[in-house]
């Protein structure tokens, strides 16, 4: 996978872009990078810069971003994935044991919700994109109903314009096929919860849901922030993406409540 570095330090970093998106998502962050840390934005296999993957199956995918993990040499790689990136990094965790020590899951996506399923379709499926996010006008469309209401406009169809939609279909299909929670229950890695106060209400059930399923992970709620918490947030989720790991230990009282908040969902 190709990757851009922020930073020289020792303390390595590996940021995973969501679905419709590229390695560029995590460039607010790139000005807060600590001196300790180097921070790899990637691009997930088909997407940016990255050639697509052997085969076009989540093991493909996640053996990728083990091999990228592999690379970085000696020490322990956290993961920050963003969307379905934060998916992707969990269950590389799962699969590449102590090389990564924690994932820090932002926004996640634990399943395909049921409005996203009807863009896998064929047929009326594949117009339905088309018609969403394959032109300006329908991303514009879909961008002001996303908005409708709300005083901070925060374009969610932005990438789009930049996008491979056919790369960007594949990765619905695998979005469908996984089961987010089971196949990451067990995980050991130390996992951080980030969720926006404001976001949908699929990645909250995702996160009460993760949550449920890795008893261990911590819980943060950032104020105000919608699905976009790198832009809409970004001080507050700096604090927590580049927090040394004994820090984040000692972070309970808020992450408690946050969890707590969600768990009302389920």
């Amino acid at each position: 996978m190709y990757v851009e570095r922020y930073g020289t330090g020792s303390r390595t970093l590996l940021g995973l872009h969501g679905w419709g998106s590229d390695r560029r998502v995590f460039q607010p962050l790139a000005a807060r990078v600590p001196l300790e840390v180097s921070f790899y934005s990637a691009d997930l296999p088909g997407c940016g810069a990255s050639p697509p993957p052997n085969d076009w199956t989540i093991e493909d995918i996640v053996a990728e971003i083990v091999g990228t993990v592999c690379q970085f040499g000696p020490g322990r790689v956290t993961v920050v994935g963003h969307c379905g990136g934060a998916v992707f990094g969990l269950l590389a965790a799962r699969a590449a044991g102590r090389l990564i020590e924690r994932v820090v899951a932002i926004d996640p996506f634990a399943y395909l919700p049921r409005y996203f399923s009807l863009f896998t379709g064929d047929g009326f499926g594949r117009r339905a994109y088309d018609a969403t996010f394959a032109n300006s006008f329908g991303r514009w469309m879909t961008a002001k109903a996303l908005n409708a209401g709300r005083e901070e406009q925060t374009d969610l169809t932005a990438s789009f314009s930049a996008t491979n939609h056919e790369v960007a279909r594949r990765y619905l299909h695998l979005f469908a096929a996984m089961n987010g929670i089971e196949e990451v229950r067990g995980l050991r890695a130390d996992v951080d919860l980030v969720y926006g106060e404001r976001t949908f209400g699929a990645v909250k059930k995702s996160v009460a849901a993760l949550h449920a399923a890795l008893p261990h992970a911590r819980v943060f709620r950032l104020e105000g922030a919608r699905h976009m918490p790198l832009t809409e947030a970004t001080a507050q989720l700096t604090q927590i993406v580049f927090a040394p790991a004994q820090e984040n230990q000692t972070a309970r009282t808020e992450t408690d409540e946050a969890a707590r908040a969600i768990g009302g969902m389920m």
